[in-house]
């Protein structure tokens, strides 16, 4: 990719077509950065087990799904403590009360939200030295297991047991906690994933309204929020330079894939340092159907001419009201926001390349 910046924004990063693709949508696909900028270590040995499950996940096989790898590790003459969720937020208290020692590894039983909660709980304490997370997916939104490599509960444990561990940047973000409407202080949480300002956040919120109806309910519910196109004004601040404007969604990412599996950031990777924004300028209805369009095919929206693709090392977000901030696929926040990347701030297992 190649990088253009004026005294008045951020550099702008423009990418490379890849013209051996096809063009869908007047665009050929973008050529997509590495997931890991840096080459994974040897895994360690497991001496012990801390599996953090989610048994609401993936439609309530969470806890299913736990036992299965609960089994599979015990196979393999590890010690397992297993903890149960009862409620959202409360992996971030399991996980922050645990007393971890050396070589020991928190693997998480459910989605992107799930490996959110725990990595915050453990953020949270401080923990001395870098620690070890796997991820075992059994969420309705798996993003970051999509990017790992990662896919059955075999391949998820092997992973932790014998695979490789790769550096995972990680953003903190202060904002206040809870939606607009039911504001309750602010708090900190640690993102591995995204985190989703404007259009994207209203079109889960209105989506899960309507669970009844399935995976299908995610395009319904951008369909109703590019339909509504409410005005979005914003101050938008990366890295010291402060844009104020009207706009329609901001996708910040640390990985590639966002919900629904969409390749949200084709220039992001997990290692590098930063974090990636893509800003959906302020559009018409038409517009941003055809970003949107263009994202489904492969990630082509960074073309868009209304698109603008930034990377970043800290990144703040104003609005004269309070708006609905979702970290990691969870509607969880509200703005003012403020957001630091950590760089290599945890290590994460993948599986050994081939």
């Amino acid at each position: 990719m190649a990088s253009n910046s004026n005294a008045t924004s951020p550099v702008v990063l423009e990418f490379e077509a890849d013209t051996s693709t096809p063009q869908k949508k007047g665009a050929h696909k973008p050529v997509f950065a590495q997931v890991f900028s840096k080459k994974a270590k040897k895994g360690k040995i497991a001496k012990r087990i801390h599996l953090l499950v989610n048994p609401y996940a993936g439609n309530k096989k969470g806890r299913a799904t736990g036992e299965k790898a609960k089994a599979l590790f015990i196979e393999q003459g590890c010690k397992v403590e297993t903890y149960f969720s009862a409620y959202s937020g409360h992996l971030i208290l399991l996980a922050a009360g645990i007393e971890a020692k050396a070589n020991d590894v928190f693997a998480v039983v459910g989605g992107d939200g799930s490996l959110s909660e725990v990595i915050t709980g453990r953020m949270r304490i401080g923990a001395e030295k870098t620690e070890l997370f796997g991820l075992i997916p059994a969420g309705t939104g798996n993003s970051m297991a999509n990017d790992l490599g990662i896919g059955p509960i075999e391949q998820a444990v092997e992973a932790i047991l014998n695979g490789a561990r790769q550096s995972l940047d990680l953003a903190k973000v202060e904002m206040v906690n809870g939606l607009p409407g039911a504001e309750d202080g602010t708090t900190v949480r640690y993102s591995h994933n995204l985190v989703t300002w404007g259009l994207g956040v209203d079109s889960t919120i209105k989506a899960e309204r309507m669970r009844w109806m399935g995976p299908i309910r995610y395009d319904v519910g951008i369909l109703m929020a590019i339909m509504a196109n409410n005005r979005r004004q914003a101050t938008l601040t990366i890295d010291g330079v402060t844009m104020e404007d009207d706009y329609t969604l901001f996708l910040i990412q640390n990985s590639q894939t966002g919900g629904s599996m969409l390749p949200l950031a084709p220039g992001a990777s997990l290692d590098d340092g930063l974090m990636d924004i893509g800003i959906l300028k302020k559009m018409t209805r038409r517009d941003v159907l055809k970003a949107f369009g263009m994202l489904k095919k492969e990630g082509r929206h960074v073309f868009h001419p209304r698109v603008d693709y930034h990377r970043f090392k800290e990144l703040s977000i104003e609005t004269p009201n309070p708006t609905a901030i979702n970290v990691d696929g969870e509607n969880i926040g509200s703005t003012p926001l403020k957001m630091e990347v950590l760089p290599g701030a945890i290590e994460i297992c993948v599986p050994k390349s081939e």
